[in-house]
């Protein structure tokens, strides 16, 4: 019984000195810059495709609303 009792202590003084150690890394959002979008340039007609096919290159013409909200939490019980 007492090696339990001592297996029980280092166990718990394990997890506490884990979770004492452990850190999160700041995660900054990421920018609009670090996104590889094949983009055309001005005055490049736009291809037309009906059915399967291959093209060229990539044009892109839109990709999406990125953008970053904070998010807002109130705290508290509900």
């Amino acid at each position: 019984m007492p090696l339990l009792a001592i297996a029980l202590v280092l166990l718990v003084v394990a997890f506490v000195i884990t979770a004492m150690l452990v850190k999160t890394p700041k995660i900054k959002p990421a920018s609009l810059e670090e996104f590889d979008f094949a983009q055309v340039e001005e005055g490049t007609p736009e291809m037309v495709l009906f059915g399967d096919g291959w093209t060229e290159g990539p044009q892109v013409l839109w990709y999406g609303r990125y953008r970053t909200i904070k998010i807002k939490s109130k705290g508290g019980k509900k």
